[in-house]
């Protein structure tokens, strides 16, 4: 599984609102694009599937932008890429065959391992709240560690 451009585009720009979160009123996409460093054509569209998904939430006009729509303590970064690159797996390969009966050799086997590291990638984003990684990058959390192999 790679997180897809849009996927990490997506967490760097709720990363910069809930680094701003205390600042009033919501940011604009031009001020997330310029602290990011972000293309903001594709923010913008970034930013309306995070809201479709309920992860912010947009107020138009003169003052207008973007908030977070919880608490950073309530958004795993799962919840980030999920909804901007859809259910988080390794690939679309369908469900290993629960009896034992393969159409093709090893392929049960197989099925079963990419299942399996699709759920390990998705169980270890939901063990980020965008609070803890604002806190990483503001250097008051601790720094994510490496897996252990």
């Amino acid at each position: 599984m790679r997180v897809s451009t849009r996927g990490d585009y997506a967490c760097r720009a709720l990363l910069s609102l809930a680094l701003h979160c205390d600042e009033p009123g919501p940011t604009s996409v031009r001020d997330i694009a310029e602290r990011t460093g972000l293309p903001q054509p594709y923010l913008e569209q970034i930013l309306l599937a995070l809201k479709g998904a309920g992860l912010v939430r947009s107020k138009r006009g003169v003052g207008g932008g973007y908030t977070l729509a919880r608490r950073p303590e309530e958004i795993r970064l799962s919840d980030v890429v999920s909804a901007v690159d859809g259910p988080i797996v390794v690939g679309d390969f369908g469900e290993p065959h629960q009896n034992g009966s393969c159409d093709h050799e090893g392929q049960c086997v197989l099925l079963a391992i990419w299942k399996q590291t699709g759920e390990h990638m998705r169980h270890h984003l939901e063990g980020y709240s965008l609070a803890d990684v604002a806190a990483a990058a503001r250097g008051q959390g601790p720094w994510p560690e490496p897996l252990a192999h």
